[in-house]
């Protein structure tokens, strides 16, 4: 006899999932706190090869031969401001104002774009005056560190950009406040992962 009971109100529709929300409080915030540990880790490692492999030099260009730290510092000033303007979005999204936010998005978003260009210059210059990535260790190391912290940047920019849509189209919802705290939590990250690069990178590499 089969187990399968037939019922006699053919009416009557299965429900296979339930209307109201169910996104647990506080689960995305969480997750991405194990997100950002997991990139502390791919950062650490990278530190650590560069902390091993920056002073071979395979007889080519040292650090204070390649670079210009007054572009670099430049290039910081354009991401340091970047979190600043975003640390003015999120006081602009909790008062509610849709508008000021937006402008404030923009603004990070130029400085974003700025700091890009620049790094973007900084490579080409240093592989048309024969530094590749393939010429030294320390190269290697070098544009690994820095290219893995721009590629961030850039799917930052992206992720910003998408979000500006979205709070454009339906407002500072409480998805869309997740959302952008979320990013917030990405893009200081980003700084602080930066301060380490110009320290350790650049200023130890020239000046050390």
């Amino acid at each position: 006899m089969s187990a399968t009971q037939v019922l006699d109100t053919p009416d009557e529709k299965p429900v296979f999932y339930l209307k109201e929300e169910h996104h647990p409080e506080n689960s995305t915030m969480l997750g991405f706190w194990l997100y950002l540990m997991s990139d502390c880790l791919i950062f650490a490692v990278l530190f650590a090869t560069h902390g091993v492999l920056g002073r071979n030099y395979a007889a080519g260009p040292s650090p204070a031969d390649l670079f210009d730290l007054n572009l670099v510092a430049i290039n910081t000033a354009m991401l340091l401001l970047s979190s600043i303007t975003y640390g003015f979005a999120m006081l602009q999204m909790e008062r509610g104002a849709r508008m000021e936010t937006l402008v404030w998005l923009g603004i990070t978003g130029f400085f974003g774009a700025a700091f890009l260009a620049l790094e973007l210059y900084e490579f080409y210059h240093l592989i048309a005056e024969g530094a590749g990535p393939t010429r030294s260790a320390f190269l290697s190391s070098f544009f690994t560190l820095v290219g893995t912290h721009g590629l961030h940047v850039t799917f930052g920019m992206i992720w910003l950009i998408t979000l500006m849509v979205q709070v454009k189209k339906h407002g500072l919802n409480p998805e869309n406040r997740r959302r952008l705290m979320c990013l917030s939590m990405f893009w200081h990250f980003l700084d602080v992962i930066w301060i380490g690069v110009f320290s350790f990178v650049y200023l130890l590499g020239v000046l050390g």
